[in-house]
C-alpha cells in the first residue's frame, strides 16, 4: 500500500498551482509548553487551504473526454476552493455544492474562482447527496475532497516537504482530521520512510468520525455532526482513508471549540496569522497531548491546514479562546445587599484582573453575582484557587466556567427572578444559522406553549444558539420531549442548571 502511494506522491504535479509552505516554529508556545512547537502553514496557499494538492492532482489525472465533461464536487468550502482553482488552470467546467452553512467567505472565493455554486443542505453529506444526483443527471465526473487515491496522494505532498525541510528530531506529527484525506496522505510517507515518528489526529469532537471508526474496528456513521469547525465536518471517515488510517495513523485526539478557539488565539500570537476552526486542530491537539503525556523537550509539528474563516465568527472566537485556555474563571458569587459589598469582593479577589461583572438586585440580605476573573496560565492561578480563596473568605461561590447556559446565555441575561411566570422549563437549543433560521425556530416552538423567557445572540457562529423558558402546566411535562424532538433541532434541558436557578429562574 505505502509503495503506491509514495509513487503517486513523487509523482503528484501539485506545484503548477501549489506552492511550498513554511514552516514556523512556535516560539510562545515551545516555551509555554516546554517542547519544540513547529507549524506547518499550509494557510499560506493561494486558496489559503491544503485542498489545492489534492485537488489539483486528482483532476490532472483525468482524460481528455473526462475534462470535457466538466467536473463537479461537495465541499465545506476548502476542496471548492481548490477545485475552482484547478479547473480553471486546466480551463474545465467546474460545478461544487456547498452547505448552506458555509461561511460567506469560502462561497464568494469559489465563484471568483469561475466555478458554479449550488447551496444545498446543512452539512457535508446532504451536499455530497445531492451532487451524486447531478453526477447522474448531467454526467460530471465527481471530484471527492478527500476518498480518492489521487486527492490522498496530493495531500501527501505536505509531509514530503516536511521531510525535506526539518530533517532533524521529529517526534509526531498532529493533523487536523475531517474525511481523512491529509492524514491517509501524510502518514503514508511518513510511514514508509520515518516509522518512528508518531502520526496523531485531531478531531473537533462533534465530529470525530475517524476516532469512532478506530474504537469499533470499522467505519461508523455519526448520527449528529457539530458545523463550528466546518473543514471538518464530517460523518464518516473515508473508506480509502481509513484503509491507510487503520494501520499507520498511532492516535487520535478530541478536542473542544473552546480548546480550538484557544489554538487559533496561540497560533495568532505566534505567527500573526488567523486560521480557521478546523485549520487549529493541529495546534490544539498538539496541546492536548502535551497536557495528558507530560512530554518535555519533544519536537512536535502541527498541520495549519487553512485559514478561511469569516471575520464576523472572530468575535465568538476570541470570547471563547481564554475559556479555551483555562485563562478566566466563570464563578457565581453571593454577596451582602449592603452598601461596600462591591469593593470588599473586588478587595478579596485581590490583584485579579475582572473580565465581566453583572449585577442584579435579589432580596434586600443578598445580592447574586455574575464575574468572569482572569485566572493566568500558571499552574498556581486557576479557577480553583481563586473559589478557594473566596470561599475562605465567607463568600458563597458557584463555578460556571464549564457551564454552557451560563457562557452562552446567562451572562447576557442577568436581569433578576420574577414572580410573575410559574410552570416554566428551560431549554437551551442549537440550530444552523442562516438567513430567516430564527423565525423558523420560533414558528415550530411557539405553536403549544407560552414562551416565558427567550435569548438569542448571532456573533457570527455557524449555529444559532437560544435559551428558552417554556411555561408547561405539571400535567403535560411528560409531553415536552416528545414536542422538541418534532423540530429537529439539538436541545439541552436546563431547568436544574444552577446558572439559571442562581439568577433567572
Amino acid at each position: 500500500m505505502l509503495q503506491q502511494y509514495i509513487k503517486k506522491i513523487l509523482e503528484a504535479p501539485v506545484y503548477d498551482v501549489a506552492v511550498e509552505t513554511p514552516i514556523d516554529q512556535a516560539a510562545f508556545l515551545s516555551k509555554r509548553l516546554q517542547n519544540t512547537i513547529l507549524i506547518k502553514r499550509e494557510d499560506l496557499q493561494p486558496v489559503f487551504s491544503f485542498k489545492i494538492r489534492g485537488a489539483y492532482n486528482r483532476v490532472a489525472q483525468l482524460s481528455e473526454s473526462e475534462k470535457a465533461r466538466g467536473v463537479i464536487a461537495a465541499s465545506a468550502g476548502n476542496h471548492a476552493q481548490g477545485l475552482a482553482l484547478a479547473a480553471k488552470k486546466l480551463g474545465i467546467k467546474a460545478v461544487i455544492v456547498m452547505p448552506q452553512t458555509t461561511p460567506e467567505i469560502k462561497v464568494r472565493a469559489v465563484k471568483a474562482r469561475g466555478a458554479q455554486v449550488i447551496l444545498h443542505g446543512d452539512a457535508f453529506d446532504e451536499a455530497l447527496a445531492y451532487s451524486q444526483k447531478l453526477v447522474k443527471e448531467h454526467g460530471y465526473v465527481y471530484i471527492h475532497p478527500y476518498d480518492d487515491v489521487d486527492t490522498i496522494a496530493g495531500q501527501g505532498t505536505i509531509a514530503m516537504e516536511v521531510l525535506r525541510q526539518h530533517s532533524g528530531k521529529l517526534d509526531a506529527i498532529f493533523v487536523p482530521v475531517g474525511g481523512g484525506g491529509l492524514i491517509a496522505g501524510i502518514a503514508a510517507y511518513v510511514k514508509y520512510l520515518r516509522p518512528e515518528i508518531k502520526i496523531i489526529g485531531v478531531e473537533f469532537e462533534e465530529s470525530a468520525c475517524l476516532h469512532a471508526a478506530l474504537q469499533v474496528g470499522e467505519r461508523v456513521v455519526l448520527s449528529q455532526v457539530g458545523i463550528f469547525a466546518d473543514g471538518v465536518a464530517v460523518a464518516q471517515i473515508g473508506e480509502e482513508t481509513f484503509k491507510v488510517c487503520q494501520h499507520y495513523v498511532d492516535d487520535v485526539i478530541t478536542v473542544t471549540a473552546d480548546e480550538i478557539c484557544a489554538a487559533i488565539k496561540d497560533i495568532y500570537d505566534d505567527t500573526r496569522s488567523i486560521c480557521e476552526p478546523a485549520g487549529a486542530l493541529g495546534v490544539a491537539g498538539v496541546k492536548k497531548y502535551v497536557e495528558q503525556h507530560k512530554v518535555h523537550g519533544q519536537t512536535l509539528l502541527a498541520i495549519d491546514s487553512g485559514a478561511n474563516v469569516n471575520f464576523d465568527r472572530l468575535r465568538y472566537i476570541s470570547e471563547r479562546a481564554e475559556l479555551g485556555e483555562r485563562r478566566e474563571a466563570i464563578i457565581a458569587v453571593t454577596i451582602p445587599e449592603k452598601p461596600g459589598s462591591f469593593k470588599a469582593f473586588c478587595q478579596a479577589l485581590g490583584k485579579r484582573n475582572i473580565t465581566e461583572f453583572n449585577y442584579r438586585y435579589h432580596t434586600e440580605r443578598e445580592a447574586q453575582i455574575f464575574v468572569g476573573v482572569q485566572t493566568g496560565i500558571g499552574p498556581q492561578d486557576k479557577a480553583k484557587v481563586i473559589i478557594q480563596s473566596l470561599q475562605k473568605q465567607g463568600y458563597a461561590v458557584t463555578d460556571l466556567t464549564d457551564n454552557e447556559l451560563a457562557k452562552l446565555h446567562i451572562r447576557h441575561m442577568v436581569g433578576g427572578h420574577t414572580t410573575a411566570v410559574d410552570n416554566e422549563v428551560v431549554y437551551r437549543f442549537e440550530f444552523p444559522e442562516r438567513p430567516g433560521a430564527l423565525l423558523r425556530f420560533l414558528n415550530k416552538l411557539g405553536q403549544r406553549w407560552n414562551i416565558s423567557m427567550f435569548h438569542y445572540r448571532n456573533h457570527g457562529a455557524a449555529y444559532g444558539r437560544v435559551c428558552v423558558g417554556l411555561q408547561v402546566p405539571l400535567n403535560e411535562r411528560e409531553q415536552v420531549p416528545a414536542f422538541l424532538e418534532e423540530i429537529g433541532y439539538h436541545y439541552w434541558p436546563e431547568s436544574e442548571n444552577p446558572a439559571y436557578q442562581l439568577f433567572l429562574g
